[in-house]
C-alpha cells in the first residue's frame, strides 16, 4: 500500500486527509475501538460520574484524575475492556490518553488554544512562526471547527456560573481572564440549556467521551478523510513492528485484538511510507523499542528524548458559601487565567460537574516546566520505561501558586485537600498533555522525517518538546498540516 498511518489522533487524521486529497490511498491502524455503536443504555459514551465497562483501557479498576471527594474514594472495579481512556502508569506519572478512532479528541475538553505568538519560539524553535500563524494555525482551526462561546450567553448561562466565579476571583487579584476557543457546538449547548436537545456537556460528559455536541476528529478531519474514498481504518489493531522490507518500503506487523485485549490474529502489511501518529507516548515507545531491538537500527540517539508533561498540575479551592459555583456545570471549559508572562502558568477554569453544589473552584494549570524525561528500552523486562520523577512537578506547583496563593490571600479562601487523596493539595501525579519523545529537528528533520530510514515519518505530539504554554492539540494539528504539505510536495 502507498501509505500506512499508525494512530487516528490529530496528527494521523491530518496526514490521512491530506494524503487522500493528493490521490494517495491510506490505511490507518488504530489500537482502540471505533466508538460508533451505542451500548445497552443507547449511548456510545459513558457518563463521567458513573464510569463503566466503556471507560478505561484494559484496567480492572478505574483511575480517575480526582481520586477522592469529601473523604470518599471514587475509584471502583470495572470489567477489563478496551475502553476509551488509558491511564498509563510509569514510574513517576500517570499519562491520560484517548483510545479509539479519533484518539485524544474523544476524551479532551476540546479547548482549542493557539499559543500567543511571542511564546511560539520557545515551543518550536526550528519552525517559521510567520508561516504557522499566517497559514497553518488558521488551517488547523478551520479544519477542527474551532469557535468561541457567545460572551453575552456566557454572562447569563447557569452552567457557567463556576467560570464567572473563577473570573471574579482572577480579576480581583489582578490576573488577565481570557475566553478560550473550543470545538464544542455552542448552538447545541444553548439548546441543551433550553431543554430542547439531549444533554451532553450539561450531563457532565467529557472524560469518557461526549455523545452529542463535541466536534471530535470523528466529525471533522476523519469524516472528510473517509469521504475521499481513499482511506480505510482498522480499529482494534496494534502495531508491534516496523522494519525495512526486502523489495523496498516497510513491513508492518500488526496484532488484531478483541475487546478483552487478547490477540486474535497477527498480520503483516507492506507500505511505501509509514507515518507514526500513535501519540507522544505510543510513537516514542514504539520507536525506542524498534531501535533497541534492531528492527530500525539506524534511528538516531535522539529517539525517546525530550518528553514532557506540558507542566500539567491540578488544584481546587474551597470558596465561601456566598460564592456558589452551581449544581449544573457545563463539562466544557471555556476560560482561563493567563499568568504565563509573569508566572509561567496558564490555568483553565475547569468544571466539577458533580451534580451538587460544591462551593469549589477547580483548575488545570499548564506551566513552564523545564524538566524533560527519556524513554528507554529495558531488555530484561521487555518494556519501554520512562524516567519521569514526581519531584520534577515542583516547578509546576510553584508556577501555579503564583496564581492561586494570591487569589486565596485576596479572597480569604483555602486549597481543597480532599480531591487527590487525603490532605493532598496538588494533582501532581498526572498529565493530559504528553509531548515529545521524537522531537522535531532532532530525532527527525525539520518536517518529521525520521533520520536513517527514508519513508518513515513522525507527525504527532511526539515532535513537540514537552511544552506548548497552552492546551496542545491545535499546535499538534497545525504542525501536522505544515509537515504533510511539505512531504506531499517533495516526497511523493
Amino acid at each position: 500500500m502507498p501509505a500506512l498511518v499508525i494512530g487516528t489522533g490529530y496528527g494521523g487524521s491530518v496526514a490521512a486527509l491530506r494524503l487522500a486529497e493528493a490521490g494517495v490511498d491510506v490505511h490507518m491502524v488504530e489500537m482502540g475501538m471505533a466508538w460508533d455503536t451505542p451500548g445497552s443504555d443507547g449511548k456510545i459514551f459513558a457518563n463521567t460520574t458513573s464510569p463503566d465497562v466503556r471507560s478505561y483501557w484494559l484496567r480492572t479498576r478505574t483511575k480517575q484524575p480526582l481520586s477522592n471527594f469529601l473523604g470518599f474514594p471514587l475509584d471502583k472495579d470495572v470489567p477489563r475492556h478496551t475502553g476509551i481512556l488509558d491511564a498509563e502508569e510509569f514510574g513517576g506519572i500517570i499519562v491520560y490518553q484517548g483510545r479509539g478512532v479519533g484518539g485524544g479528541s474523544l476524551v479532551n475538553g476540546g479547548m482549542a488554544v493557539t499559543p500567543r505568538r511571542e511564546n511560539f519560539a520557545a515551543v518550536l524553535p526550528s519552525v517559521d512562526a510567520a508561516e504557522m500563524y499566517g497559514t497553518y494555525y488558521p488551517r488547523a482551526n478551520a479544519g477542527l471547527g474551532v469557535s468561541t462561546i457567545d460572551p453575552a450567553w456566557f454572562e447569563t448561562a447557569e452552567c457557567y456560573r463556576y467560570a464567572r466565579v473563577g473570573r471574579k476571583h482572577a480579576q480581583r487579584s489582578g490576573f488577565p481572564f481570557v475566553f478560550v476557543p473550543d470545538v464544542y457546538d455552542w448552538d447545541y449547548m444553548k439548546r441543551e440549556a433550553a431543554g430542547t436537545a439531549t444533554k451532553s456537556a450539561l450531563a457532565g460528559e467529557i472524560l469518557y467521551g461526549n455523545n452529542h455536541g463535541k466536534k471530535s476528529l470523528q466529525q471533522t478531519y476523519l469524516a472528510r478523510a473517509k469521504a475521499t474514498g481513499r482511506v480505510t481504518i482498522s480499529p482494534l489493531h496494534k502495531v508491534t513492528s516496523v522494519a525495512p522490507a526486502t523489495g523496498g518500503g516497510y513491513t508492518v506487523t500488526v496484532e488484531q485484538i478483541n475487546t478483552s485485549g487478547d490477540t486474535t490474529a497477527t498480520k503483516a502489511m507492506t507500505a511505501d511510507k509509514v507515518f507514526f501518529a500513535a501519540g507522544s507516548v505510543g510513537t516514542s515507545k514504539l520507536l525506542v523499542r524498534l531501535k533497541a531491538t534492531g528492527a530500525l537500527p539506524r534511528l538516531n540517539g535522539e529517539v525517546g528524548k525530550g518528553w514532557g508533561d506540558n507542566g500539567n498540575v491540578m488544584c481546587g479551592r474551597a470558596n465561601h458559601m456566598w460564592d456558589a459555583t452551581g449544581k449544573l456545570q457545563s463539562s466544557i471549559p471555556t476560560a482561563g487565567i493567563d499568568n504565563w508572562a509573569a508566572g509561567g502558568a496558564f490555568a483553565e477554569v475547569a468544571p466539577l460537574p458533580t451534580g451538587i453544589e460544591t462551593y469549589a473552584s477547580f483548575y488545570l494549570s499548564i506551566t513552564r516546566n523545564p524538566h524533560r524525561a527519556q524513554f528507554s528500552w529495558n531488555a530484561a523486562t521487555g518494556r519501554v520505561e520512562l524516567n519521569w520523577q514526581t519531584a520534577w512537578k515542583q516547578p509546576s506547583i510553584d508556577a501555579a501558586k503564583t496564581i492561586f496563593d494570591k487569589i486565596n490571600a485576596k479572597e480569604g479562601t483555602i486549597y481543597r485537600t480532599d480531591l487527590f487523596g487525603t490532605y493532598k493539595i496538588w494533582g501532581d501525579h498526572l498529565t493530559y498533555h504528553p509531548l515529545g519523545g521524537a522531537v522535531l529537528d532532532k530525532a527527525t528533520d525539520n518536517y518529521g522525517r525520521l533520520y536513517g530510514h527514508p519513508g518513515l515519518y513522525v507527525i504527532d505530539g511526539a515532535l513537540i518538546p514537552g511544552n506548548t504554554s497552552v492546551n496542545p492539540f491545535v499546535t499538534i494539528t497545525a504542525l501536522a498540516e505544515r509537515n504533510i504539505e511539505k512531504i506531499i510536495t517533495t516526497d511523493l
